[in-house]
């Protein structure tokens, strides 16, 4: 005989209902991540060593040639302060610019200011610290997320070298901004992960709110979307019927359908602030950015190269670093890495080099494409532990002088 949930009488008399016992899928989802937590040990710490190394020099490097408190820079400049604003006083804010043009703060996606306001309700936090600590603690969900994905698909030491390539990328310095980066790529590396896992219900969910995030979560929406297609044409080729296929993959289909519903919310809520369908990407365009297929980078680039005021070192230097996104692509499609990684990875690029936006941020708005580094842990993961040392260490030097110079920098990254 089943005994019932024990239920002592309330201060009044009456019975309390029993409490609710958590679901059994959802307590064995707590028990596989606690139960991970220890593997996934190292590359924490290693993702740490690296992210601290950088943090270090900027500091170093402040005391020495600014009297500006370097951290401000990762939580009271540039973006940043739209974030802080947002959260603050929601939305609504436009920056008039000497030429008339006109900067709406519609631009930026409401998911880390909500988390910025909440923090800063509940805890003795301001919003610009509140958004600084979000960003620190989703830059270690995101390395622990690209740690179980690279483990996945290449085995353990590959992830630990993923985790920390990832914190070594020349743009790892926005990784502890109070910007989008971590939050996205956390929430990213989880949704692909319970994708590669099988659970495309969780990962519609997480994409969903990853939509609320910021755009390139489109990256993520294409990737479960081609990956869902892949999945069902491939069962369809091994000769079942499509009415067939459609009802056993309802999971699936599920997750696949939830996956845009965020980044739609939000893109419609800004369609009914503005009075129009595409009021987002008026928005964008009011901020100097919409899709021309690379056409402002390819002027960029050659301006460099042979303009009034050539440098043809630094238009060599983009060009060899853009050679480089693209040999690290083509090495993912050999390895022949699932395709929601493939297409996850493209998409974020493709993302980041076809619009006409400052320059400047091309490189960080690719800092979410962590597959592209898979091919290369998997590599150092064959090499001996001295020498991947060696080489994680000399990238993490090189990343965190490069981030010094960037934030202490004028112009935005």
């Amino acid at each position: 005989m089943t005994a019932l949930p024990r239920t002592d009488p309330g201060p009044s008399g009456t019975r309390p209902r029993p409490r609710r016992r958590p679901r059994p899928r959802l307590r064995r989802a707590l028990r596989a991540a606690a139960s991970a937590a220890p593997a996934a040990a190292p590359a924490l710490a290693a993702y740490a060593a690296v992210r601290l190394t950088g943090l270090l020099l900027l500091l170093g490097a402040g005391a020495a040639v600014t009297d500006e408190d370097p951290l401000h820079r990762l939580n009271g400049r540039w973006d940043s302060v739209w974030y802080r604003r947002i959260a603050e006083n929601g939305y609504g804010f436009e920056a008039r610019l000497p030429d008339g043009g006109v900067h709406p703060d519609l631009a930026f996606f409401p998911l880390l200011p909500a988390l910025e306001r909440l923090l800063a309700a509940v805890s003795p936090l301001g919003a610009a610290d509140a958004g600084l600590l979000v960003a620190w603690v989703s830059s270690f969900g995101a390395a622990w997320g690209i740690y179980a994905v690279g483990a996945r698909v290449a085995g353990h030491r590959a992830g630990v070298l993923l985790a920390a390539l990832w914190g070594a990328l020349p743009t790892g310095f926005v990784q502890w901004m109070a910007y989008t980066e971590s939050l996205f790529t956390a929430l990213a590396a989880w949704s692909l992960h319970a994708w590669l896992t099988g659970r495309p219900r969780a990962a519609g969910l997480l994409a969903a709110a990853a939509g609320l995030c910021r755009p390139t979560a489109a990256a993520l929406i294409a990737a479960l979307g081609v990956a869902g297609a892949w999945h069902l044409a491939a069962e369809v080729r091994g000769g079942a019927a499509v009415g067939t296929v459609l009802r056993r993959n309802r999971r699936l289909l599920a997750g696949v359908l939830l996956a845009p519903l965020g980044w739609l919310a939000y893109l419609a809520y800004v369609g009914v602030r503005e009075g129009s369908a595409l009021g987002y990407f008026d928005v964008q365009a009011a901020w100097g950015n919409h899709v021309d297929g690379g056409a402002a980078l390819t002027a960029f680039i050659w301006g460099l190269l042979t303009g009034p005021w050539p440098s043809p070192l630094a238009g060599a230097g983009i060009c060899a670093a853009l050679g480089l996104v693209g040999l690290l692509l083509g090495a993912a499609v050999r390895q022949r890495l699932p395709p929601a990684l493939i297409t996850y990875a493209c998409v974020v690029v493709a993302l980041s080099l076809v619009g006409s936006a400052y320059f400047g941020s091309r490189p960080r708005l690719m800092t979410p494409a962590f597959p592209l580094l898979l091919p290369l842990a998997v590599s150092m993961a064959r090499r001996p532990a001295r020498r991947t040392a060696v080489v994680t260490g000399a990238a993490a030097l090189v990343s965190g002088a490069y981030g010094a110079v960037m934030l202490l920098g004028d112009g935005p990254p």
